[in-house]
């Protein structure tokens, strides 16, 4: 018998009365684009994230490009970026005309090397994205004493980070926003794509929900050039359902990573640094390993799903070869890439699943060592 990745059909088997119910309300009401559902799922949301707004959006790209320009991101101008990320954080720089400055990440945890953030800052930096990558919150307060004296804006992409926490505090307003993607892999996920924007400033707030629906706030007067970005009320009802049970599909969550924390200690492989003002959600519980291929073609063997992210930093990619980032430019996240692969993790894996990962790995390590 197999250990899937992740289970994504088992949230909808679980919940299945609640999900069908909230889709019907939908459908009955006639209504499809925004109204009630949305407006429900926003203020929950928010409430769940101690933000006092939440603006939904179609994507989590989206909303990381349309917070962007909220904050006054503009064509030409830069933005600080981990080097280490899905390229999607880089594409909502790009999409706003601005130039994305990578900076190296740290070799522990994976998230901006703070003290590298105040050396890359220009004229031109309008603003810093911190990715709370893997579900671990970057460091905040180093984060933001750099973008407070430098004056400029954070906008944190929380793409992975569902009910992670940071001094004890949850990831939702710690910056001038915060973007997220309910893609269905995530540790709330929607039936398909969908994102928000949470945020505790006002101005923020009302540009967003502009730029969201072709730049307009009353109907057919359009103050900028905006999109069709909007949540829809399908997907907003199924997530305000699976938002009742997100900290308890966390609280799994967290159960396995400790034991792969424990178990795996003495292993050799490198394990994520989960500080101890710092509550991970656990979206994702990479390791690292010399020789992460073997790794991987070994537990494939034994019945093991494992992904890679990510195998490519952005710098690499074709789509960023015009920033002329020669190999070496970014060592940690180049090393990272080339040895990260990340072990299955969801709040539907059984004991007995999590215990063959285990076992396939130590045995595989020791083989591989």
């Amino acid at each position: 018998m197999s250990v899937p990745f992740l289970d994504l059909k088992a949230t909808y088997t679980t919940l299945q009365p609640e999900i069908d119910a909230a889709v019907k309300r939908v459908l009955d009401s006639g209504w499809y684009i925004g109204g009630a559902e949305v407006e429900a799922f926003e203020i929950d949301f928010a409430r769940y994230v101690d933000a006092t707004y939440c603006v939904g959006v179609a994507n989590g790209l989206e909303a990381l490009q349309l917070a962007l320009m909220s904050v006054g991101v503009t064509p030409g101008s830069e933005v600080l970026v981990p080097a280490h990320t899905f390229i999607a954080t880089w594409l909502a720089v790009t999409h706003c005309g601005a130039i994305p400055v990578p900076v190296d990440v740290r070799s522990d945890t994976y998230q901006l090397d703070h003290s590298l953030l105040a050396a890359a800052i220009t004229p031109r930096t309008r603003a810093i994205i911190p990715v709370h990558l893997y579900g671990m919150p970057s460091e905040m307060d180093a984060v933001l004493e750099v973008a407070s004296s430098h004056q400029v804006p954070v906008v944190e992409d929380a793409a992975q980070a569902h009910g992670a926490r940071f001094r004890g505090r949850r990831i939702g307003s710690h910056g001038a926003a915060v973007t997220w993607s309910f893609y269905p892999g995530k540790n709330l996920g929607a039936f398909g794509d969908a994102g928000a924007v949470t945020t505790n400033d006002d101005d923020v707030a009302a540009r967003l929900r502009s730029l969201r629906n072709y730049g307009s706030t009353i109907r057919y007067v359009h103050e900028v050039k905006g999109f069709n970005s909007r949540l829809d009320p399908v997907q907003a009802a199924i997530l305000r359902v699976k938002l009742g049970h997100l900290d308890l599909w966390n609280d799994r969550r967290r159960a396995i990573a400790r034991r792969y924390q424990d178990e795996l200690a003495a292993t050799g492989l490198g394990l994520p640094v989960e500080r101890a003002h710092i509550e991970s959600s656990w979206h994702l519980f990479p390791v690292r390993h010399g020789s992460r291929d073997r790794l991987r073609e070994g537990l494939r063997s034994s019945g093991i799903e494992t992904l890679i992210h990510y195998p490519v930093p952005p710098h690499r990619q074709g789509a960023y070869s015009d920033l002329e980032c020669p190999l070496g430019s970014f060592p940690v996240a180049e090393s990272i890439s080339e040895q990260v692969l990340s072990l299955p993790i969801g709040p539907a894996m059984t004991d007995d699943q999590v215990e063959r990962v285990l076992s396939a790995v130590r045995g595989i390590v020791s083989d591989l060592d």
